[in-house]
């Protein structure tokens, strides 16, 4: 019974998506093992911890968010069906879950090292914040954003115990990446969000607009990984990472148009997903090939 409901746990959380900012972390983690010559003992421990912190803090965010959101959920057409509302699994079991996951977060941090550790609770605030903000605020895609973004600089803070300002590049990429599709996701709540009290940027501008306002965030996350590139005198192989995210967010956003939102499952889930990995493969590769920096 334990098994089953853990199953449907993190089928409700959807588990296998944490392959969306988990690329962009361990970037993080590597510009800084770069910066230190990698010299830095125990990398493999690191790295591992890292992964355990990314994993706990982004299944406890997804479980909260899902038990804060449960009601609405049940209202909207699109949502009814998730497992909260449709009552496969009990808010207990949800909460119970959110706070395990929570605990991991929470001794990855401490195994990782003191400024980590200090800064845990902070982060978990700002993930946890994010199930309130469309009640307020249109910038809820941003703080959606953010709360991704915050994993390559708590990554780099992993490896090096302090934070570098030009790893913040990488976090405003993540922040304005995340925030540009999810702006293209919420599409499908327009006319849910335009009829309840919530917030959300085709709300307030219309779904053609949206989609355009997405467009402008995601030049900005290309925008910000050439500063990044700029600032850490990266090689080619970034260059060309760039340039495959950029293709592949061309694509995205081709699939999805205001009078067809049909494809939008494709452009979030398979795309994004596209976008993390090669984002990852090609700055790896750049990193290993040139491990100093210039």
């Amino acid at each position: 019974m334990f098994l089953k409901r853990l199953r449907l746990t993190l089928d409700m959380i959807r588990f296998e998506h944490s392959v969306f900012a988990l690329p962009f972390a361990l970037t993080g983690a590597l510009l800084a093992f770069r910066e230190s010559g990698f010299a830095i003992p125990h990398k493999s421990w690191i790295v591992l911890w890292i992964v355990v912190a990314m994993v706990g803090a982004r299944s406890a965010a997804m479980a909260f968010n899902r038990l804060v959101d449960a009601e609405i959920d049940a209202r909207n057409p699109r949502t009814k069906g998730r497992h909260l509302p449709a009552g496969l699994l009990s808010r207990r079991f949800a909460w119970g879950f959110t706070l395990a996951s929570s605990l991991v977060f929470l001794l990855a941090a401490w195994e990782l090292n003191p400024l980590c550790f200090h800064l845990a609770p902070l982060a978990l605030g700002v993930v946890f914040t994010y199930s309130f903000t469309k009640r307020f605020t249109h910038f809820s895609h941003l703080v959606l954003g953010f709360a991704l973004g915050i994993a390559p600089a708590a990554a780099w803070i992993a490896v090096r115990g302090s934070l570098d300002p030009r790893i913040l590049w990488l976090t405003a990429a993540v922040t304005t990446w995340t925030a540009g599709f999810d702006v293209i996701y919420s599409c499908q709540d327009y006319e849910f969000d335009s009829e309840s009290e919530l917030f959300s940027v085709p709300k307030v501008f219309g779904i053609a607009k949206a989609l355009g306002i997405a467009k402008l965030l995601h030049v900005a996350m290309i925008a910000s990984l050439l500063m990044l590139v700029y600032q850490m005198h990266l090689g080619g192989l970034s260059l060309a990472g760039i340039a495959a995210v950029t293709g592949l967010l061309i694509y995205e956003h081709g699939l999805v148009k205001p009078t067809d939102l049909s494809r939008v499952n494709a452009a979030f889930f398979t795309m994004n997903g596209w976008v993390s990995v090669l984002f990852f493969v090609f700055w790896a590769a750049d990193i290993f090939l040139i491990r100093q920096p210039l």
